[in-house]
């Protein structure tokens, strides 16, 4: 797997992102002492006003990066996307009311919502063979799991020297040297789009609309797409219930002791960290609609099996019962998540990636925006048992719900005809299915979803 770091670019993008994550981790510990000494008794409830603010950005900022991107060098977006981060990270010590938080927060994922999706697209552009690619989506797997555990582990090492707000200052390097990383990768040129055809000025702003939309209209005209949206809800679900419950599981349900906390999350990334692993060779032997379909579909077992543990009122089997089922949600997870760039690679040409990976960010941030407050607001009202079941029949209806969008027959290609943003145009007349600027040319499988299409 560690041999496409052999390539320069993407060594260095990689490298880039890593440090972005570490110094991503300590912001989020000194955020919440931030929160604790401006709130007090009230800042779980700054922390989730944040995440909520931090999911809005990445909805809504995300498509409309996306219609823009081609007019802005990539390496110019991802730059400015981080020194807009450090600036950000750099006013946090210095606030001292709740609303300064929320307008940073905002300023912050904003920017956030500009970089991930820009870099993603990148990555296939500087590693066009498939299984270098994929195993550049493990290694991406892997980069988030261990800043999960990693940043963390060093941020309480480093308060143990230092007050808080100096763990700002380490966001601030990380973004930094982010930004002279990706300074100094040599980034592919992107494949130019065609021209695109002269629209009236009254027509321009619907067609800056259309490339907004653009990615969004590629999932919902392609069936694996499609699935993908389920599956992202899926995946939110499950994920939802380990990060907003698992302090309620183990200083409540289990009564166990505080640092118990950071056990159990991390048995959450191991079991990400080993799936993420393996997939590369698994991959080039099973289908991508195999792997990830049967990912969630094993989670609504995992959340059965948190049922039962949730219904048991004693037992120290319990408390290792625990951490499988927590190993058991990040593997799963992670099977769905780590091939999820391989397919919208397949489904969107080169110029149109950025917009499709976009619309994967904001639509998959849009499931958590759903799962989080659901996860906290139903284990709080009702317990546990009840946050466990609704998450779990979100992720059992959204799994079913994939492979019935998902046709068993899809083949790994899909070629495209070029069209253009204006459906009116004259040369357009007649033309096939318009899709973020493409006609789709469907294989057997959909056009028997789509039987209007194969007539044609």
């Amino acid at each position: 797997m560690l041999s496409v770091l052999r390539d320069r670019t993407y060594r260095h993008l990689f490298a880039a992102q890593v440090i972005a994550l570490i110094g991503t981790g300590l912001a989020t510990v000194a955020l919440g002492l931030l929160a604790y000494d401006i709130a007090g008794a009230q800042a779980g409830s700054v922390l989730g006003t944040a995440l909520a603010i931090k999911m809005t950005a990445y909805v809504a900022i995300a498509p409309a990066i996306g219609a823009v991107a081609d007019r802005i060098p990539r390496r110019a977006l991802m730059v400015g996307a981080d020194l807009t981060r450090a600036a950000v990270a750099l006013s946090l010590p210095f606030v001292d009311q709740v609303w300064q938080v929320y307008v940073l927060i905002f300023a912050l994922q904003a920017a956030s919502a500009a970089f991930t999706p820009t870099f993603q697209a990148v990555i296939p552009d500087v590693l066009p063979a498939e299984r270098d690619y994929t195993q550049a989506l493990s290694l991406s797997r892997l980069a988030y799991d261990l800043e999960s555990l990693f940043s963390p582990a060093l941020a309480a090492a480093l308060l143990a020297f230092m007050s808080y707000n100096w763990l700002f200052l380490g966001t601030v390097g990380g973004f930094l040297a982010s930004a002279a990383l990706v300074v100094s990768a040599m980034l592919p040129k992107p494949v130019p789009a065609a021209a695109p055809v002269r629209l009236p000025a009254t027509k321009r702003e619907g067609r800056v609309y259309a490339k907004a939309s653009a990615g969004s209209r590629l999932f919902f005209t392609t069936p694996r797409l499609r699935a993908l949206l389920a599956l992202n809800l899926a995946v939110a679900a499950a994920s939802a219930l380990v990060t907003v419950n698992t302090v309620v599981y183990v200083r409540s349900h289990l009564g166990r002791a505080t640092g118990d906390v950071a056990f159990a999350l991390g048995a959450y990334g191991a079991g990400s960290m080993v799936v993420a692993l393996l997939l590369p060779r698994v991959l080039d032997k099973v289908a991508d609609r195999t792997v990830m379909l049967r990912g969630a579909l094993l989670l609504t077992l995992v959340f059965a099996a948190v049922g039962a543990i949730t219904a048991a009122d004693a037992g120290a089997w319990r408390w290792p019962a625990l951490l499988a089922a927590w190993a058991a949600f990040g593997a799963t997870c992670s099977m769905v998540l780590t091939p999820t760039g391989r397919l919208i690679r397949r489904s969107a040409p080169p110029e149109e990636r950025t917009s499709a990976f976009a619309a994967q960010f904001s639509m998959s941030h849009a499931c958590w925006l759903l799962t989080y407050p659901l996860a906290g607001w139903v284990g709080a009202a009702a317990g546990l048992q009840w946050a466990v079941v609704s998450l779990g029949l979100i992720a059992c209806t959204a799994a079913l719900a994939a492979v019935r969008l998902w046709p068993y027959d899809d083949s790994d290609e899909k070629p495209h005809v070029h069209t253009d943003l204006a459906p009116d145009h004259p040369h357009l007349a007649g033309a096939a299915e318009v899709s973020s600027g493409w006609s789709h040319r469907h294989g057997p499988a959909e056009d028997a979803l789509h039987p209007e299409m194969a007539a044609r």
